[in-house]
């Protein structure tokens, strides 16, 4: 197992439990989104380490932060 899978896969575990804290609406789905692309990082990280998931994972952050203000 990579370091990057357990790396990506903590931030997917984070943003989903911080998504289901939000209350309903566009922000909690952008969590949930976010969240997805997290699992999805840690799910190609698994097969093959690349990288190219650090692009996807600074613009998953990016997003993030967006959210959080």
């Amino acid at each position: 197992m990579s370091d990057a899978y357990d790396y990506f896969r903590a931030h997917a575990i984070a943003a989903v439990r911080k998504a289901r804290a939000l209350p309903p609406g566009l922000t909690k789905q952008k969590q949930r989104t976010v969240a997805r692309v997290y699992h999805l990082l840690s799910r190609e990280a698994a097969l093959a380490p690349n990288i190219r998931h650090l692009d996807d994972f600074r613009a998953a952050r990016r997003l993030e932060r967006q959210i959080g203000r």
